[in-house]
């Protein structure tokens, strides 16, 4: 399967949880059969360490996590990574982000639209 789209760490929890409107969770499941989830690192990390994550949370996380392709840190994501922290005030896990969507050329599903907004090559999909 194809990935196309990388999950910001908001839009996998709110997907998890149920947390999306009708027509949102209708869109990432539309989103789901066709092309396969695909996390940064950073958000693999962040996931697991979601200090509110009941027992059935991390089985879903884990679930996911399990399911999802884990783009890794290379040399090209780190260069890109300090780039964006220098021209854009990114927050670290932001930029990393940010970075790997860009150097993989996917769509970033995020909430966080604010955050990635000043980066104009960065493709961004807010499904809330």
């Amino acid at each position: 399967m194809e990935i196309n789209y990388l999950w910001d760490t908001n839009t996998v929890i709110y997907y998890l949880q149920g947390l999306l409107s009708e027509d949102a969770e209708k869109l990432i499941d539309n989103i789901l059969l066709t092309t396969q989830p695909a996390i940064s690192a950073i958000t693999e990390i962040e996931l697991l360490c979601w200090r509110t994550a009941g027992e059935n949370d991390l089985k879903l996380l884990r679930n996911f996590i399990g399911d999802s392709y884990v783009y890794e840190l290379n040399r090209e994501i780190k260069d890109q990574t300090a780039e964006l922290r220098k021209h854009h005030n990114l927050k670290l896990p932001d930029a990393i982000i940010a970075a790997t969507a860009l150097v993989n050329k996917l769509t970033l599903i995020t909430r966080n639209v604010k955050d990635f907004d000043k980066i104009s090559n960065l493709h961004l999909s807010n499904p809330f």
